[in-house]
């Protein structure tokens, strides 16, 4: 499945992202994950992210026109692709912050080019591509920037109701969402593991029969190997 999660911080994209990782590789199948659309971006270096804060705004939005651009061959090329906020929070982000000198996002975001994206996902024809819209009320969102800040956190608590707004209607324009190709997950009061289940719920009408068929697989709960037995596919617990 070729996920694209995307919404407000703090509703839980990263968390998801973790989890579905990890389910992705129990069954010994190949992920690929980003989660480095956030300015600064979360998986660089200390030094680097403190550093990247202050460059100008215009090197800022070239770096990161390029890494959405790079991110459609991304999802094209493959599967299991997780991706978090891409090109859709960006344009939210900038359009509220990119102005405010003591904000990381920056101004003239190139609007135009969010349709062209997804046009050239949609025009490879996957057949997996699943835009999740992870949400959260308004005071769980609150509460989880109190209990466990981010050390560059982009949202104020005040913008939270605006925040969530944005999303809604820049994520309704999503042709992904025209197409029927969204699903929308609410966090608030779930445990992590909940989610997930909820997750793998609402996205079975939009996936293969073969991740279907992956995720019907009985596989043990710790470390396992797989071995055949007159072509019977089995697996068992490493001692």
């Amino acid at each position: 499945m070729r996920c694209i999660f995307v919404g407000i911080e703090y509703a839980g994209k990263s968390t998801l992202i973790d989890l579905l990782t990890d389910y992705y590789r129990h069954r010994q199948l190949a992920v690929h994950v980003d989660d480095h659309f956030t300015i600064p971006d979360a998986t660089l270096s200390p030094a680097s992210r403190a550093a990247y804060v202050d460059f100008p705004a215009d090197v800022k939005e070239r770096m990161q026109r390029m890494q959405l651009q790079y991110h459609v061959e991304v999802i094209k090329n493959y599967p299991n692709t997780l991706i978090a906020g891409w090109h859709i929070e960006e344009a939210v982000y900038t359009s509220l912050y990119g102005d405010e000198p003591e904000s990381p996002y920056y101004g003239n975001y190139h609007y135009n080019a969010q349709r062209g994206y997804e046009t050239q996902v949609i025009e490879a024809r996957l057949p997996d591509v699943v835009l999740i819209h992870v949400t959260a009320s308004d005071a769980a969102i609150r509460e989880r920037m109190e209990t466990n800040p981010h050390e560059y956190q982009i949202i104020r608590a005040a913008d939270i109701p605006k925040l969530k707004r944005l999303f809604d209607e820049e994520i309704d324009k999503s042709l992904f969402a025209q197409k029927g190709r969204k699903i929308i997950l609410d966090t608030t009061d779930k445990t992590p593991q909940e989610s997930l289940d909820e997750l793998l719920l609402l996205s079975e009408q939009l996936i293969t029969f073969g991740e279907l068929a992956i995720r019907a697989m009985d596989v043990p709960e710790g470390p396992y190997e797989v071995r055949y037995e007159n072509g019977v596919r089995k697996s068992r617990l490493i001692p």
